[in-house]
């Protein structure tokens, strides 16, 4: 069973590029306001879907079939027949649950219409109209589920009752393999960006990472303290409304933090993945927070550059513009590296 220290590094980018319309996304170089290179990922455009957890959800899926398909058939099924019909049809009899503050659903979603399965994603009343519109044209079930992420992922666990696969993006006791899998897809993304670094001969001196549940910066960081040649500063960033891996990593626990409803609604999380806080506890260099009104001006700030986000997807940005401000201080020589996690709504 894949564990917070045996992500296979490896297996995510040979399978996802067997995926319709793998490309990888671009790096973009801006100049902060305070001097200090900057190098944006830009994940707005990922398989078309506008988000990076593209990745982790039709990853995770494909994994999960995979394994199914072995111990079914008592034989292994090379990545690139998981688009032929043979393993559509078989795919058919599997249904996907998970819940879902937007991205990750039509991540789900997306995986349960290439493979053929079916699928069922529960949305709190939080979560914006035009969510659910993109995932009913996809032709699955959408059901709104509780007022906030926390109360859809209960409706999500007790919808499983008949042989439905639990999905989810987030990890808890005795449930960490399939949210792994999630978190193996994003380091995709991390690849991606060594490889960039590689070619350019120059690596970044502070990475900076926004969280939610801690999924996908877990998984680079796992990646970059695992492969990258220069290591840099890791800096964990988080909305002040629902920082709980900065509560978590300073009370050496996972802690559920209370706060109000942030404009970061997909980083808008209470409680930590277990998975994801174990390897951010230890690996991780610093934890931040920024506020709405920061990641607003850092929405604005990517719009002058032509780069078109909501606050959550620029609330790494958010921390490099605010570099000044007491929690930290950034070198005069630093290279920055932050991601543009989500496509403007």
């Amino acid at each position: 069973m894949i564990g917070p220290e045996t992500l296979d590094l490896l297996r995510p980018l040979a399978l996802m590029r067997q995926c319709p319309n793998y490309l990888p996304t671009p790096i973009k170089r801006l100049n902060s306001p305070h001097g200090s290179r900057l190098f944006v990922k830009d994940e707005s455009n990922r398989f078309n879907l506008g988000a990076f957890k593209a990745l982790g959800g039709i990853y995770a899926m494909a994994v999960i079939l995979l394994e199914r398909w072995q111990e079914e058939k008592h034989t292994d099924i090379e990545p690139e027949q998981l688009f032929k019909e043979e393993f559509r049809s078989w795919s058919r009899q599997f249904t996907f649950v998970c819940a879902s503050a937007g991205n990750h659903g039509l991540a789900v979603a997306t995986g349960a219409k290439l493979f053929n399965a079916e699928c069922r994603i529960h949305l709190s009343e939080a979560v914006p109209a035009a969510f659910e519109k993109r995932l009913l044209a996809l032709n699955v079930t959408v059901v709104r589920s509780g007022a906030n992420y926390e109360e859809a992922m209960n409706a999500a666990m007790n919808d499983c009752t008949d042989g439905e696969v639990l999905l989810s993006d987030s990890a808890w006791q005795d449930y960490t393999y399939i949210p792994t899998l999630v978190m193996e897809g994003y380091t995709v993304i991390a690849e991606e960006m060594r490889v960039f670094f590689q070619n350019e001969n120059l690596w970044p001196t502070h990475v900076f990472l926004q969280a939610g549940v801690g999924g996908l910066a877990a998984a680079i960081t796992c990646h970059i303290r695992s492969i990258w040649p220069q290591q840099p500063t890791i800096i964990v960033v988080e909305p002040d409304a629902a920082a709980c891996l900065m509560e978590s990593h300073h009370r050496g626990t996972l802690t559920e933090v209370k706060g109000p409803i942030s404009s970061m609604g997909r980083l808008d999380c209470k409680l930590p993945s277990t998975v994801a806080f174990d390897i951010l506890h230890r690996q991780a260099d610093q934890f931040v927070c920024v506020s709405d009104l920061e990641a607003e001006r850092a929405v604005e700030y990517l719009t002058t550059h032509q780069l078109r986000t909501t606050p959550s997807g620029a609330a790494g940005v958010a921390a490099v513009l605010g570099a000044a401000e007491p929690y930290f201080e950034l070198p005069e020589n630093a290279v920055c590296l932050a991601l543009i996690t989500e496509a403007e709504n």
